[in-house]
């Protein structure tokens, strides 16, 4: 795991609780955005623990070459605050997880063991924000204002299933895999599989994409309302 903050304190803190815990190790240390896209482009790790507020280039451009470097890190951003604009900024940027720097110790390690493995830190807290961001943005289909963040990208479902854009208007209404499976009537294991599908056919990287490209293809939209309804 890399540990890009701006703080050597904070960096510090951060080092001393990943490598006392089981199964954890930081590689390395970055102090600016710079230097952070250049670690993980050199030290390939598993996870980014990035901050926002860096110098020379802010944590979510940073976040955005990381992720675009072949077999890019995952990254989980960190910040002290809880703003609307950082959550979808990061979230467009490729960000697999976004955590407030005073979450408890043991959050902390469990968000970044989740997003080792693949999966999105995207607490339900977290998609309001980003649906009510969405509140605010163009329709679908509208020009985005000069300077909006680059993400995912405007999504076909035309190749998805009934089944799969069901899953994906779920999804994008922040449901779990069980409630999913629930709802549908279908097992968990049939439910991991239709998120392959969406992931593989989408391009996303992770859960925290198809959140987005369910909004931005208009599939669900900010209401709540699902056009498959």
């Amino acid at each position: 795991m890399l540990i890009a903050d701006d703080q050597s304190l904070v960096r510090g803190s951060f080092r001393v609780l990943v490598e006392t815990a089981p199964g954890l190790t930081a590689v390395g240390e970055a102090g600016t955005g710079v230097d952070a896209v250049a670690l993980a482009r050199s030290l390939r790790p598993d996870v980014v623990l990035m901050d926002v507020r860096m110098p020379e280039m802010d944590g979510i451009e940073a976040t955005r070459r990381i992720c675009a470097q072949p077999a890019g890190a995952r990254v989980l951003i960190l910040t002290m605050f809880d703003l609307d604009e950082y959550v979808y900024a990061a979230l467009r940027a490729g960000a697999s997880g976004f955590l407030l720097k005073d979450a408890p110790p043991a959050e902390l390690l469990a968000g970044i063991r989740l997003v080792a493995t693949g999966e999105a830190l995207l607490a339900p807290t977290v998609t309001r924000r980003l649906i009510a961001d969405f509140a605010r943005r163009p329709p679908p289909g509208a020009p985005m204002p000069a300077g909006s963040p680059a993400g995912p990208g405007p999504a076909s479902l035309t190749r998805l299933t009934d089944r799969e854009r069901q899953v994906l208007s779920l999804i994008g209404r922040g449901r779990s895999n069980p409630e999913i499976a629930a709802q549908l009537h279908l097992s968990p294991a049939t439910v991991k599989t239709h998120i392959g599908h969406l992931l593989a056919k989408l391009h996303a990287r992770d859960r925290a994409q198809l959140v987005i490209v369910a909004y931005e293809s208009g599939l669900v939209t900010v209401s709540g309302d699902s056009r498959d309804r």
